[in-house]
């Protein structure tokens, strides 16, 4: 593969290994955890950051709970595990992933950051805003999905991808992080999911109102009538 290409997005210094997770988590649920908690583990990592969207451009408002439900859900989940929660984005600026990864990098020069995505975003990566972009800021690791595998296989985001594929193995022996790097991560199906959990609970948010939150990342305040921004 052509030098120039991977070699972008590489980290002189061996400053802490993050994984980021980003989305609506609307609401947290356990399947959250285990993939954060897997991906920690085979990548060899320090910690995740659960980056809660103020507003998904691909996802539909309706049905959105607010942006402090969604909050107190990931904290409550991320309870006791090497997890900070925070929205961020919504500091940044920054209604798209694109942004929001050029913008962390620069913020947090001396951490070594992996993008975490299940195949079920894979399948339709090639639809987020310079998807290419995203791939050359940091490494991404994908972990399966039930249903979603073979989309993901045959997107045109693996037909990109697949060139630089890395074995977890590899991965979490590298001193130095480039980027394009795509590593595939596979373990026992987790059936959970956050539409699953809204149509058996669809008041879930209702019963989460409390004391403002305090995010993980900015320590700003975050208030329980605080409304889902715009995207």
């Amino acid at each position: 593969m052509p030098t120039s290409e991977r070699t972008r997005g590489v980290t002189g210094q061996a400053g802490p290994a993050t994984a980021l997770l980003g989305g609506s988590f609307n609401p947290a649920h356990g399947g959250h955890r285990r993939i954060t908690l897997f991906a920690l583990d085979a990548l060899g990592l320090d910690e995740a950051w659960w980056l809660v969207s103020p507003g998904n451009p691909l996802k539909p408002r309706a049905g959105m709970a607010p942006l402090y439900a969604r909050l107190r859900s990931a904290r409550k989940m991320a309870r006791r595990a090497p997890i900070k929660v925070s929205a961020i984005e919504r500091e940044l600026g920054s209604p798209y992933t694109v942004q929001t990864l050029k913008a962390l990098r620069r913020r947090y020069p001396k951490r070594r950051f992996v993008w975490l995505m299940g195949a079920d975003n894979l399948a339709q990566f090639h639809r987020w805003r310079n998807w290419r972009g995203i791939a050359r800021e940091m490494p991404i690791a994908v972990i399966a999905r039930p249903g979603y595998d073979d989309a993901a296989i045959a997107s045109p985001a693996m037909a990109w991808l697949r060139r630089y594929r890395l074995p977890a193995s590899s991965f979490r022996n590298r001193f130095e992080w480039s980027a394009p790097a795509l590593i595939e991560l596979r373990f026992d199906p987790d059936p959970r999911s956050a539409t699953q959990i809204r149509r058996m609970d669809p008041h879930w948010a209702q019963r989460l109102d409390g004391a403002p939150l305090r995010d993980g990342l900015t320590r700003s305040l975050i208030h329980p009538l605080e409304e889902v921004s715009g995207v």
